[in-house]
């Protein structure tokens, strides 16, 4: 079975049922994400779609009387696009294009209410704001201090009892302290970043680090992320003050990296 999926009001797909997985897992397809596939009668957020049982491989709970485009044996046609509001699909002379969103006439009038309201759309990110990311930041070091704590005792207790020149051994646990400070900072902010999307602390936050189309960022962006984190905190931690006056919310980290941090 194949499926499509929409990226931002692009149609992607089709991909195989292995490969819809895995988009899933790696949160490239996020829960209120556009699919469709032979047999439903309507575009869904994947949420709905898990709900249903359709992820599975389960039969979906409507059948759809007529596809999509008989055309194309039930496949969505080439260069159609879904409408932000309702999830249908429309070719493009039927839909009014509004900012970066693809609208049907039908749904015009609630889209343009619901924009004059302030409401976040679907598939539209919420970036998360400077105390959110503060709040984050401190769970994180909160986390990653306590091993820190532990091996600096079990170094210190040793040199204090050895009888040897403390200024000397003093200077090197210092180095030794901060070599290990960011070896364990980064294996943990890289790791968690690159295989979740979000450390535990932004987890706790229920925030997320993404591309600036919304994709994960991957180990590699990950980890290039976190050398420029070092950036933003050594001059004066003017890297991460930067986020609360940015359009974005985006600290230097992010603009070196084209990262994104939002609310899930």
């Amino acid at each position: 079975m194949e499926w499509f999926y929409a990226a931002g009001d692009k149609q992607m797909g089709p991909v195989s049922d292995e490969e819809f997985k895995r988009l899933a897992a790696e949160g490239t397809i996020r829960p209120d994400t556009l699919v469709w596939r032979a047999g439903m009668d309507n575009w869904k957020a994947y949420r709905e779609v898990t709900a249903a049982g359709l992820a599975n491989g389960q039969p979906p709970l409507q059948m759809a009387s007529t596809p999509a485009d008989p055309a194309l044996g039930g496949a969505p046609a080439a260069g159609s696009v879904v409408c932000r509001e309702c999830g249908q699909i429309f070719p493009p002379d039927e839909v009014v294009k509004m900012g970066d969103a693809f609208v049907c006439a039908k749904c015009k009038p609630i889209y343009v209410q619901r924009l004059r309201e302030g409401g976040t759309q679907p598939g539209e990110m919420e970036y998360a704001g400077f105390w959110i990311r503060f709040a984050a930041k401190f769970v994180d070091g909160m986390i990653i201090g306590i091993p820190m704590m532990i091996l600096f005792f079990i170094f210190l207790f040793p040199m204090m009892t050895s009888g040897g020149n403390l200024e000397q051994m003093g200077i090197m646990l210092q180095v030794g302290i901060q070599v290990v400070s960011y070896a364990i900072s980064g294996l943990y902010t890289i790791f968690f970043n690159g295989r979740y999307g979000a450390t535990p602390g932004k987890m706790a936050c229920r925030l997320k680090v993404v591309t600036a189309d919304g994709q994960p960022i991957g180990y590699g962006r990950a980890t290039g992320r976190f050398f420029a984190e070092i950036i933003s905190g050594i001059i004066c931690n003017i890297g991460y003050i930067i986020a609360a006056f940015d359009d974005q919310k985006r600290s230097l980290h992010d603009h070196i990296c084209s990262t994104r941090v939002i609310r899930k």
